[in-house]
């Protein structure tokens, strides 16, 4: 968000962001991009390494009421065709033709001060 205030919602989509990549880090994930965008096309917001596999990362981080409200459907049909445009983009630039690519969306809850409770990775 550079020199532009960031909106709450903003803060708490990068903060969210931030304890996926912090996450995957420690459990031996290279991380090879964030916020990667392809002009109408799509955004991705992580994509990382491990082994010979491709993680392709949709973070959705939501308030702690409840079971992950939302998470997991609120990506769904065009969201998930965007995601997967983008992915074709990002292996046709890299020659990464001879990788497994996983597509993932991580589901992080925090609670109303922002504290994060938990992150799970589901595939989709």
């Amino acid at each position: 968000m550079n020199a532009q205030k960031m909106t709450y919602r903003q803060f708490i989509g990068t903060m969210g962001e931030d304890a996926a990549v912090k996450l995957l880090n420690s459990k031996g994930f290279t991380i090879l991009k964030r916020n990667y965008i392809v002009y109408n096309v799509g955004e991705i917001d992580i994509i990382a390494e491990k082994d010979s596999d491709i993680h392709i990362v949709e973070v959705r981080t939501r308030l702690n009421i409840g079971y992950y409200p939302d998470s997991v459907e609120s990506v769904a049909g065009a969201k998930r065709n965007r995601i997967i445009r983008t992915a074709e983009h990002f292996v046709m630039e890299n020659g990464l033709y001879d990788k497994n690519i996983v597509f993932e969306i991580c589901m992080v809850t925090h609670d109303k001060q922002g504290n994060i409770r938990r992150i799970d990775f589901v595939p989709f």
